[in-house]
C-alpha cells in the first residue's frame, strides 16, 4: 500500500512539473521609450572672436558695443571681444591667437587691411569662418564681409560741399590710415567729387590723423596758428572732425568754419545740432552688428557659404540730425 501511496505522489509531482513547463514565459516589462533630446541638447554654441581695430577710436567702440548688444541675442553664440590698439603687430598676433584657439568664426576690424590680409588668410586656410568689416578685404576666397562703400560715404558730402564751400577757400584735408580701403577710397572720392569740381579750392594743410581726435587737434593747432582763415575741414571720419572743431571752438576768426566728417557718431550729430559740424554720413554701427550677427549665425548653421553685402550711408545734416539723434538715445549713446 505504502508502495502505491508512493508512487501516486512521484506521478503527481511529475504532472505538475509538466503543467509548470508549458506555461507562457511572463513577458518582459516593456522598455522605458529614450527622452527627446532637449533644445540646449540640440544647439551647439559657436565661439566668435571680434577683433576690434582700436577701442579708443570712438566709431570703433561704438561698433564693438554694438556688437556685443546684438551678440547677446543669440543663444547660440558665445562673443569675445578683442581690442587691436590700433596696431597691426598686436591686430595680427589676436587673429593668431583665435586661430589657435580655434574659433568657429573670427570677425575682424582692420586697422591696415594689407597688413591683416596675410593673417586672414591663414585662417581662412585653417577652416575658420572669416567676416571683414569696416573695412572689408576683398579678394580672399571663402571669407565673407560687411560693410558700407567708402566712396559713396564721402560723395554725399561731397555733393554737399560742391556748393557750399566759398569761392577760394583755404581747406584742411585729415586723413585715416594710409592703405585703408575707407581711408582711401573717402579720400579718392573728395579728389574726383569735390576737388576735380572745385579747382578754385585750395589746400592748406593736409596730415594722416589716423581716425585719431588727439592727432587731429595737434595738426588742427599748427594750420591755426599758420593761417589766418580756414573755410572747411575736411575729415574722413567724425572723430578727427570733432578734434579739429575742438581746437577752434572758441575762436572768432573760425566760427564759419565748416566741417564734414563720415560715420554719424552721437558726437557728431551733437555737434551738427550745435551748428559746429556741418555734415556727416551714417556709417551705423548698429546696422554693421545687426548685419554681423545675421551672417555668423546664417554661415556657422550652414544656411549661406560666403556672404558680401553693404549698408546705406544717409548724408545727416541740421535738416535731419533730430532723427539721428533720437536712433542714438534710444541705443543709450546719448543721455
Amino acid at each position: 500500500m505504502k508502495k502505491w501511496l508512493v508512487i501516486a505522489l512521484i506521478v503527481s509531482m511529475m504532472a505538475s512539473l509538466l503543467t509548470g513547463c508549458s506555461q507562457p514565459a511572463p513577458a518582459a516589462a516593456p522598455a522605458e521609450p529614450a527622452a527627446a533630446p532637449t533644445a540646449a541638447a540640440e544647439q551647439k554654441e559657436y565661439r566668435v572672436a571680434y577683433i576690434a581695430r582700436a577701442q579708443a577710436d570712438s566709431f570703433a567702440a561704438w561698433l564693438a558695443n554694438a556688437v556685443k548688444e546684438e551678440a547677446a541675442k543669440y543663444d547660440n553664440i558665445k562673443l569675445d571681444v578683442f581690442d587691436g590698439q590700433a596696431n597691426d603687430d598686436t591686430e595680427n598676433g589676436l587673429i593668431e591667437n583665435a586661430i589657435t584657439n580655434k574659433y568657429d568664426v573670427i570677425i575682424v576690424q582692420p586697422n591696415n587691411g594689407e597688413a591683416q590680409r596675410p593673417y586672414v588668410e591663414k585662417a581662412v586656410a585653417a577652416g575658420i569662418k572669416v567676416i571683414t568689416t569696416n573695412a572689408r578685404i576683398s579678394g580672399i576666397p571663402g571669407s565673407s564681409s560687411v560693410d558700407a562703400d567708402p566712396y559713396m560715404q564721402a560723395k554725399v558730402n561731397c555733393d554737399l560741399a560742391v556748393s557750399q564751400v566759398p569761392q577760394n577757400a583755404k581747406v584742411v584735408v585729415l586723413m585715416g590710415p594710409p592703405g585703408n580701403f575707407h581711408a582711401d577710397a573717402r579720400r579718392e572720392s573728395w579728389k574726383k567729387e569735390f576737388f576735380e569740381k572745385r579747382p578754385d579750392v585750395k589746400i592748406v594743410g593736409e596730415e594722416i590723423a589716423n581716425w585719431n581726435k588727439d592727432e587731429a587737434m595737434n595738426y588742427m593747432e599748427t594750420w591755426v596758428q599758420a593761417n589766418d582763415k580756414i573755410d572747411a575741414i575736411i575729415a574722413m571720419n567724425d572723430n578727427m572732425a570733432a578734434g579739429a572743431l575742438e581746437v577752434i571752438k572758441d575762436n572768432p576768426k573760425f566760427k564759419n568754419t565748416l566741417a564734414y566728417g563720415v560715420d554719424g557718431t552721437a558726437e557728431a550729430c551733437l555737434l551738427i545740432e550745435k551748428g559746429l559740424m556741418t555734415s556727416t554720413s551714417l556709417q551705423s554701427a548698429y546696422d554693421l552688428a545687426t548685419s554681423l550677427l545675421d551672417t555668423t549665425n546664417k554661415l556657422v548653421t550652414g544656411a549661406e557659404k560666403e556672404i558680401n553685402m553693404d549698408i546705406d550711408c544717409p548724408l545727416i545734416t541740421k535738416d535731419n540730425v533730430q532723427k539721428y539723434i533720437e536712433m542714438h538715445k534710444k541705443a543709450g549713446a546719448i543721455q
